[in-house]
């Protein structure tokens, strides 16, 4: 794991800190236009839809509460996907961006106690819960900005303490997300190393359906599957 970056005057200071709760957000609301219009959290995986997957990573990868954003036929996915255990909030505004997404999924979570948030994306599904683990652990170490790293370069999940919400939401806008953030701030972030157990590969197109039956990396294949 990379060591937590040093805090330059202004940010967020990061102590060692006893492990804590920290929540999951998945966004699972894009409409799938590269995919011809198909909901990518209805997207079969493994006979069930890839909405449950990517919320049960979070929840196995230590992640407590874990929270949904749903945008795109919100009902079908309430109807066919077992999302019992997690909290659930749509989004009215999908189509402008993922960054719509993050500001509801933020504002739901804002009561929830919770130190820090593990984000991820619905359409990676070789990321698995070790990669989540290992995030929630460079937070336990005293990092309150962090993402995972795939050869050195920033990926998916992110983590965000509570302390840097109101502001990630307020800089938060169309498809960049928190990408903006994350580059006003890169001194602060703390990269985790994650190319030894997790694929950052997206389902983007027709053509990337096929990595849909792949095992995410890692010892428990991210799913317990």
């Amino acid at each position: 794991m990379a060591p937590t970056a040093s805090t330059p005057p202004g940010e967020p200071s990061a102590a060692p800190r006893p492990e804590g709760r920290v929540a999951g957000l998945l966004l699972a609301a894009g409409g799938g236009r590269r995919l011809g219009g198909r909901p990518k959290a209805l997207l079969d995986h493994r006979g069930r839809p890839l909405v449950e997957h990517a919320a049960r990573v979070l929840r196995d990868g230590g992640c407590d509460p874990v929270h949904l954003v749903l945008g795109a036929a919100a009902d079908a996915v309430r109807a066919r996907a077992d999302l019992s255990a997690y909290g659930i909030s749509e989004n009215p505004d999908w189509q402008q961006g993922m960054g719509t997404s993050l500001r509801v999924g933020l504002a739901a979570l804002a009561g929830s106690g919770a130190g820090a948030v593990v984000v991820s994306l619905v359409d990676q599904p070789g990321i698995g819960a070790a990669a989540v683990a290992r995030l929630i652990a460079a937070y336990a170490a005293g990092a309150d900005l962090a993402a995972a790293s795939y050869d050195g370069r920033r990926g998916h999940p992110v983590l965000f303490g509570a302390g840097r919400w109101a502001d990630i939401a307020a800089s938060a806008e169309g498809d960049r997300g928190a990408r903006a953030y994350l580059q006003r701030h890169a001194a602060a972030l703390t990269l985790v190393e994650c190319s030894d157990i997790a694929a950052p590969y997206d389902i983007d197109t027709p053509e990337d359906l096929h990595r849909l039956e792949q095992a995410p990396r890692g010892r428990d294949g991210g799913d317990g599957e």
